[in-house]
């Protein structure tokens, strides 16, 4: 699917920070501070782009007396609660001010409405919010948890970027006065991690999920089998995890979750307002499985490790019934301990599953995934066999012209796009990237983002598109530092594709806020690539 034959970098780019290019953490300059100082940050300056913006009035001043007032039903008051003890999180320590959440009513300050039926705010999504900024409040009011949350994101982009540090810094702290209104254009807004060829920990992977919640990201896919490592423990098979799981690409120790450490990842992607969608690729990219077990052989041989990059050799056993007493075990294992409604059964690359098997294979698990009470969500390949009533197929091409994808859509099957040519974090920038892979082309910041997902899919129905994902495959890449070299500045265009109005989409607007962000991802020390593309400000 993604590599045709990857070319895997050697050890000592693995071990780059991020090579040439990298941004670097550093305290503002006297003259950054100064102009921050000089204006608050315009409503429409945020990413991704809001569905309506009306400036005017205010600005408010955060300051030592601001409070954080929460308020809302008696079922929901609690999660409003929760939004608001994030955003104290957020601004106590570069404030420095107390910034009490209470949900005494009335008074001044920062206010967190979930109001169902309030003006304004009723005819709103799930995910939609209301941001009023006049002198005397802040309010974001939502139907819903999510809402609140995302417009807590929108009201930390208006803040000057210094908000962001952990330490005390000198403020001003003015928001723009006026109103947003808020709602996304897609139900699905994803990244994906490969944990697989390389495992990356829990801290790692909150910290990932930290920076996606800032884009509105709302599903967090993660790739959690393949060839290269096992990574979820599966206490009915138990070699799965502790053999299968022991090694990755480039034969470094590996790791896998323990199903404490996965119910922990859900939580904390809960709390960020994302969904863990988690994936099971096969029947192809199952060496670690193959390996565990010899009797998902067809031949009863236990293959060996494996730590290349090379795609496509390996299959279940599609005749036996050891394959689907081990599929649904592992289904049922993992579908308890996954609240969302999804779960992936990957289905890409099977190369060596003939075509008659693949089919027979989809249509046994599919009813799996089912009876587990949960929705089937596979790559696109999965529209070449029988893609179940309310499965979701996950298009990873390069120009949309599949026909057997366009007439899945046409039957019902709904679509996340991932054009590895536009939406693949693990792409190259250029030919000088130290990280990342090429066979789907080089992506630049303005490739990633300049492309409409409505239309991409040729003679598919518009409706029939769910959402955009951003997969980031690990072949190359194997920590904190690399990922956030890779996904960032393109990670934030995939975002606004999927959250913002197809009329806000144009890139010569779109780049001068993507430059803005630069100075936040400073002060977060987030590793990014310093886009050529981009007027990023001076330091």
């Amino acid at each position: 699917m993604r590599r045709r034959r990857a070319r895997l970098l050697c050890s000592l780019l693995l071990t780059v920070a991020a090579g040439a290019g990298a941004a670097t953490t550093a305290e503002p300059s006297a003259a950054s501070a100064a102009a921050s100082a000089a204006a608050p940050t315009p409503l429409d300056r945020v990413v991704p782009a809001p569905a309506s913006v009306r400036p005017g009035g205010g600005p408010y001043v955060i300051g030592p007396d601001t409070r954080i007032r929460v308020s809302g039903s008696v079922g929901s008051s609690r999660a409003a609660r929760q939004v608001g003890d994030y955003l104290a999180g957020v601004l106590r320590p570069s404030t420095g001010y107390r910034l009490p959440v209470t949900a005494r009513r009335g008074g001044d300050g920062i206010r967190l409405r979930l109001a169902p039926r309030a003006p304004g705010v009723r005819k709103l999504g799930a995910e939609g919010y209301r941001l009023e900024v006049n002198h005397r409040a802040i309010t974001i009011s939502a139907r819903a948890s999510a809402g609140l949350f995302h417009g807590v994101q929108t009201l930390r982009q208006l803040l000057p970027a210094s908000i962001e540090r952990t330490t005390r810094q000198p403020g001003p702290w003015r928001v723009s006065g006026g109103t947003i209104t808020d709602e996304p254009r897609y139900a699905w807004r994803g990244a994906m991690l490969d944990v697989s060829r390389h495992f990356f920990t829990v801290d790692q992977i909150k910290r990932y999920v930290d920076q996606l919640a800032l884009y509105k990201i709302n599903k967090l896919h993660l790739h959690l089998s393949d060839d290269q490592g096992w990574r979820i423990a599966i206490d009915s098979w138990p070699r799965l995890a502790t053999y299968g799981g022991s090694t990755q690409v480039g034969g470094g120790p590996g790791g896998f979750y323990t199903k404490a450490d996965y119910r922990e990842i859900v939580r904390y992607a809960a709390s960020r307002e994302l969904t863990v969608v988690p994936e099971i690729d096969m029947p192809g990219h199952t060496n670690a499985a193959l390996a565990s077990y010899a009797e998902l052989n067809c031949d009863g041989i236990a293959r060996p490790l494996y730590t290349g990059t090379d795609v496509g050799f390996s299959s279940l056993c599609v005749p036996q019934q050891v394959t689907y007493d081990f599929v649904d075990d592992v289904i049922r294992e993992l579908a308890a301990l996954t609240p969302g409604r999804y779960l992936h059964i990957g289905g890409d690359e099977a190369h060596s599953t003939s075509h008659a098997d693949y089919v027979a294979f989809m249509d046994r698990v599919q009813p799996i995934v089912a009876k587990y009470g949960k929705t089937a969500v596979g790559w696109h390949q999965l529209t070449g066999a029988h893609p179940a009533k309310g499965a979701i197929a996950q298009y990873w091409g390069l120009d949309g012209s599949e026909k057997q994808v366009a007439d899945a859509a046409k039957a019902g099957t709904r679509l996340i796009l991932s054009p590895a040519n536009r939406a693949y974090l693990d792409m190259k920038y250029d030919a000088n990237t130290p990280l990342g892979l090429d066979w789907a082309g080089y992506v630049e910041a303005k490739q990633s983002y300049d492309w409409d997902p409505g239309a991409y899919i040729k003679d598919a129905p518009a409706s029939s598109v769910l959402g955009v994902e951003a997969p980031l495959w690990s072949e190359t890449i194997s920590t904190s530092a690399h990922i956030e070299y890779l996904a960032f500045p393109r990670l934030p265009g995939i975002a606004e594709l999927g959250w913002s109005p197809r009329a806000t989409h144009d890139w010569d607007t779109y780049k001068v806020r993507l430059a803005a962000q630069g100075p936040r991802w400073d002060a977060l020390g987030i590793t990014y690539y310093r886009s050529p593309q981009v007027p990023w400000p001076a330091r």
